[in-house]
């Protein structure tokens, strides 16, 4: 089976065209080298999805014949993605919730209050002592 079919077929895309992209960009690699979309998949393949800033890696169990449900998706996929790939998307997230956007407007009232309590730390205790 195809990778980008595989990957499509075992939900790890939504659709076969994101699949297809995600290998002609460079994202998915099987045994350590980057592939293009037709190259074929056999089970003991380990294969290396760059998606969501995380580097995925899982282990071909068994090839499906077609699109499968999400819960027999481990009959055919074993994933071995080490634990501090999920913790580096935990500090993702922290640092996304203070970014804003460019264009988004001024900052509100609160906004710049927690940026002045931001750079000028130290200037709030000299003032209440």
């Amino acid at each position: 089976m195809r990778v980008d079919k595989y990957l499509w077929s075992v939900r790890y895309y939504k659709t076969r065209s994101i699949a297809t992209e995600a290998c002609k960009q460079g994202k998915v690699r099987v045994n350590e080298q980057v592939v293009k979309p037709s190259r074929e998949v056999y089970a003991t393949d380990k294969i290396s999805i760059r998606k969501n800033q995380i580097n995925y890696q899982i282990e071909v169990l068994d090839i499906p014949k077609s699109r499968i449900g999400a819960k027999l998706s481990s009959l055919y996929v074993k994933d071995i993605t080490p634990k501090e790939e999920f913790e580096k998307l935990e500090l993702l997230k922290y640092s996304r919730d203070y970014y804003r956007k460019k264009g988004t407007g001024r900052p509100t009232k609160k906004d710049r209050r927690e940026l002045d309590d931001w750079f000028d730390p130290e200037d709030d205790t000299e003032e209440n002592t």
